[in-house]
């Protein structure tokens, strides 16, 4: 299979929420990987998604523009809009300057890490 991406991506499985219709309506999905400028969703089939809504990211308190760029089923393809919307801001945090890939690979580290000690708690 031919690689298209101009943009490595990092495979995740992170909670996120789709927002549209002017806030009024809402759904879960599933963050299953992120470029720099994009993301692949996983997506309920039975709803109707439009082109463009915000997709909030509840464990970073980050907010996203995003713009559906092909469909296959439940899953969509979306290219971010810039820096995020509505990031809650705290004083010296310098994850503004990071790119939401490298944010959300240390975050899937972080994860993994966690695993690896319940998993060796588990056993003791």
């Amino acid at each position: 299979m031919i690689e298209r991406r101009a943009l490595p991506r990092h495979k995740t499985f992170i909670k996120g929420r789709l927002y549209f219709n002017n806030r009024l309506n809402s759904t879960d999905c599933i963050i299953r990987d992120v470029t720099e400028k994009g993301a692949r969703l996983e997506v309920p089939e039975s709803v109707a998604i439009p082109d463009v809504f915000e997709l909030y990211v509840p464990n970073r308190h980050e907010q996203f523009q995003a713009r559906v760029e092909w469909r296959r089923g439940g899953t969509v393809g979306v290219s971010l809009g810039g820096e995020p919307v509505g990031k809650r801001k705290t004083e010296g945090d310098g994850s503004n300057e990071q790119s939401v890939a490298d944010r959300l690979a240390k975050l899937e580290q972080a994860v993994a890490a966690l695993q690896a000690r319940l998993e060796v708690l588990e056993d003791a």
